[in-house]
Parts: C-alpha cells; sequence; structure tokens
C-alpha cells in the first residue's frame, strides 16, 4: 500500500462489504441483485445493517457493517453523505455506483456496476482521506462530514452574524447565514452560494457567506488549527445550526457556535481514473 497525495493505492482484496442504498427499494432493488451476483463470483460476503435487512426482506443479519473492508454504495449524492458519516472515524471506506442525479461523490455510473464493483472488490481502487468538521454550541458537539450552516432561524429575515477566526475578531455581518464546509462539502450548498472548490486532499475548510450585506465580502480557504467561532449578534432574531442539513440547535442573541476541522476523517473509495478532476469536468464544466 503506497500513497501519494492524500490518496493511498490499495491492492488487497476485499473479503467483506457492507451495503448501504437509496432509501425507496424500488429504486434499487434490480441493481442489488447485480451487485449479489458479482459478490457470489468474488467470493464476498456482504453485510447489510438493520435498516437494509428490512428495506429490503433479506431475512436475517448477516454480520457487522463495521468489520467490512468496503462499503459500497448503491445512490446518489444523499445515500454516499449518509454512508460517510456512517463509517466516520472507521477504517472502512465507501465506493458509490450512482443512482442520482449529480452523483460527484460516486466512483462510478449505474451503467458500470458489474465490472466496476468487480474491480473494487479485486482490491483495484484509492482510497482519498477527506477531513471532517467539528462543532461545539452550548457544551453540545457534533460531527459534520460536508458542511456547518448557520442561518436565520426566521425564513426571510436576515441575522447579524459576528466571526472570528483563531480568536482574531473579524467584525459582524447582516446576511441570510453562513456556510463552513470540507473539501467533500465545498461542491454542494458552498459552491450553489458562489463558494471556492477545495480539492481532495486539501486538509482545510471554505467559509462563505449567504447573501451578505455588503459588497467586500469573499469567502476564505482557513487551515486546520483554525477554529471558527460564529456569534448570534442580532438583537431579537435567533440563528439555527445545521450540520450535513440536519438542525441541531437554536442560538439565541449572544450565543455562539464553534467550528473547525476535526481529526475524524471519512474514506471514500474510488477507481483509479476517476478523480477529483474528472468528476469536476464531467459534472461542472460539460
Amino acid at each position: 500500500m503506497s500513497s501519494e497525495a492524500g490518496s493511498i493505492t490499495q491492492s488487497t482484496e476485499v473479503k467483506r462489504a457492507a451495503v448501504i442504498t437509496h432509501g425507496k427499494p424500488e429504486t434499487i432493488g434490480a441493481a442489488l441483485e447485480r451487485l449479489q451476483a458479482v459478490a457470489s463470483d468474488r467470493g464476498v460476503d456482504l453485510l447489510f445493517p438493520d435498516e437494509e435487512i428490512e428495506k429490503h426482506g433479506l431475512g436475517s443479519d448477516r454480520g457487522t457493517v463495521e468489520e467490512a473492508d468496503l462499503a459500497v454504495v448503491l445512490g446518489g449524492d444523499g445515500t454516499m453523505l449518509r454512508a460517510l458519516r456512517r463509517f466516520l472515524g472507521t477504517t472502512v471506506p465507501v465506493i458509490g455506483v450512482n443512482f442520482g442525479r449529480v452523483g460527484f461523490l460516486a466512483s462510478m455510473e449505474a451503467g458500470l456496476l458489474d465490472q466496476g464493483i468487480a474491480r473494487a472488490f479485486a482490491g483495484d481502487y484509492r482510497i482519498v482521506e477527506l477531513p471532517a468538521l467539528g462543532a461545539d454550541a452550548g457544551g453540545e458537539q457534533w460531527a459534520a462530514v460536508n458542511d456547518v450552516v448557520v442561518t436565520s432561524s426566521t425564513l426571510g429575515r436576515m441575522i447579524e452574524l459576528g466571526w472570528a477566526i483563531g480568536g482574531e475578531d473579524l467584525g459582524s455581518l447582516p446576511c441570510d447565514g453562513l456556510i463552513c464546509c470540507t473539501p467533500s462539502g465545498s461542491t454542494a450548498y458552498n459552491l450553489s452560494n458562489g463558494g471556492p472548490v477545495l480539492v481532495w486532499g486539501l486538509d482545510a475548510m471554505a467559509i462563505t457567506f449567504v447573501a451578505p450585506h455588503s459588497l467586500h465580502a469573499r469567502p476564505l480557504v482557513v487551515p486546520r488549527g483554525r477554529d471558527l467561532t460564529v456569534s448570534n449578534r442580532a438583537a431579537d432574531v435567533s440563528a439555527t445550526v445545521l450540520v450535513d442539513g440536519h438542525r441541531v440547535r437554536e442560538l439565541a442573541p449572544g450565543e455562539e457556535v464553534v467550528i473547525g476541522v476535526s481529526a475524524q476523517r471519512s474514506l471514500l473509495a474510488t477507481l483509479p481514473e476517476s478523480t477529483f478532476f474528472s468528476r469536476y469536468r464531467r459534472t461542472f464544466t460539460s
């Protein structure tokens, strides 16, 4: 196993693979049968979490997914995000087959499932380590694979957010909210809001304001070790903290949340030719 630019060339054959699928079984049923056939041909044991057993009527548990050598995702970016969160901080890499719309995180399209997964089971894949974020507010802590967003709790009302990086105050700004994202999250909400794309391998986070009432607000890319503190400086509007799209806490006026690049990492598995820039070209420039 050798390492280069944040990627690891993996040559070990897969013996056990966890399976995570799209929320609608009717969308994935035929694909799951194809995956089971490939696994049977390669002598790979498939491990299903409880929700997958129930969803697809598999009948009984077939192992613990955390013991897998690889996790296979049949779905879109939302399913990939769910799997990356599930295996965050473990040694299980996640490879995706795209059954969604964009599929930026997936390594292959649905039509290539059979040959692509056969190659992955044979060890022909690379692992990209993707940093996660940690958020802390009021003694509660959360981990984010994609992003942490602080936004006005009242739809249509602007909020004033104060911000500081590494303990240095950067003032306050009236806006609709603020996005703090990882490299994997930089091609999601952050990209739609005009934020920078962070190439996989960067150990950093991007900070982008949402609809700032300013001609001078610009995104920032911040390295590990420089935490972002976001405070609610509005007089009468609460702020909502969202972690990977899930509402986790309200910030009353005067309260704050601290966000930084965490020690946890998710492991994204990809076929060697499915690089960051090939996906970027296919998804955003064609």
